[in-house]
């Protein structure tokens, strides 16, 4: 996940379903060696990892997100590029004069970048700055307990900032 605008690329526009894979040699055969077959397997599953990666950060960051999903792609020996990275951006400023709202924009900000199954070392960092803007906001709060509101009171009462956002965190990772 990157903190930075990007260029949008829709989920959909890369189809999921490849044709089979065919290298022409010479003219009269039409054969694929086994390592062009092994590297092909390992950039469609490298794809779909990819993919789904960069999906989980999308649905969980509904609101907050920059554009769409970006791809860094590599073409297979059959000629179709293959996704081998990616990145979505996301708005993860403050919300001005609004405490709440930080908060509350703190956890979802932590929730995009935990939800892929294995999240990077990116994403690892992009959640512990969310989790540093969630215990600004509170000492905010704290500071002006006129602007909380019953939600963040309840929030405040855990002295145990990620389990208020719902994850933890492993920075070391």
């Amino acid at each position: 996940m990157d903190v930075h605008s990007s260029q949008s690329t829709p989920l959909s526009t890369i189809s999921a379903n490849r044709p089979a894979a065919v290298t022409v040699q010479n003219k009269h055969t039409t054969e694929i060696s086994e390592q062009d077959l092994q590297q092909l397997r390992q950039l469609k599953n490298r794809d779909q990892v990819v993919r789904a990666h960069e999906a989980a950060h999308l649905a969980a960051a509904s609101g907050i997100v920059i554009g769409g999903a970006s791809y860094s792609f590599q073409r297979g020996s059959d000629g179709i590029q293959y996704a081998v990275g990616g990145e979505v951006s996301i708005d993860t400023s403050k919300v001005a004069g609004d405490p709440n709202a930080t908060l509350q924009k703190a956890a979802q900000i932590q929730a995009a970048a935990l939800a892929p199954t294995q999240p990077s070392s990116q994403d690892r960092i992009v959640a512990a700055r969310a989790a540093q803007m969630a215990i600004e906001a509170k000492a905010e709060i704290n500071q002006n307990p006129n602007k909380a509101t019953p939600q963040t009171i309840n929030e405040l009462s855990t002295d145990d900032t990620t389990r208020s956002l719902g994850h933890t965190i492993d920075i070391t990772a």
